[in-house]
């Protein structure tokens, strides 16, 4: 009976599967995005030499690349080489919040979900700011917003087993 006791406690805080899984997910996710935020700032200006140098040689191109690379998104390449700075700030503050917020999660603490909605959300309003709508266009924009919002799901469903 005593020994009954003594577990009891363990149960209630044991952190669940699934919660357990999506924080591990979003470590993950911010080490690729700090990889991925470093990268882009650092090679902004190379990426829109290559996209200029892409955009000339198009006319030997097959249909279907001519309309992955364009005028268009090579303006939208330009805007993210000026706006690299703030975009690296956001995308950081993103990463910072959404790592404290699983950690805060892995406790249980329902503070640790809206911190890591804040990081989650912030990068994708800043680069509508500072690039345009245009960032969702294609398939990496549409694979974004899916992966996003099924994210979003997936942890609103587990503020079940968080405490204020």
């Amino acid at each position: 009976m005593e020994q009954e006791n003594f577990m009891n406690p363990m149960e209630e805080n044991k952190l669940p599967t699934a919660l357990n899984v999506l924080t591990i997910l979003t470590f993950i996710g911010s080490g690729i995005g700090l990889i991925s935020s470093c990268y882009n700032f650092f090679a902004a200006d190379k990426q829109v030499a290559n996209m200029e140098d892409a955009l000339t040689k198009m006319d030997k191109a097959p249909e279907f690349m001519k309309n992955m690379i364009n005028q268009e998104t090579l303006e939208m390449t330009k805007t993210m080489a000026a706006n690299k700075f703030p975009i690296l700030i956001f995308g950081l503050v993103g990463i910072i919040l959404c790592v404290m917020g699983a950690l805060q999660m892995r406790k249980l603490k329902m503070q640790g979900y809206y911190l890591w909605l804040i990081g989650e959300i912030l990068p994708v309003i800043a680069s509508v700011i500072f690039i345009g709508v245009g960032i969702f266009k294609g398939i990496a924009g549409i694979f974004l917003v899916i992966f996003l919002l099924v994210f979003i799901i997936l942890y609103t469903v587990q503020r079940k087993h968080l405490k204020d």
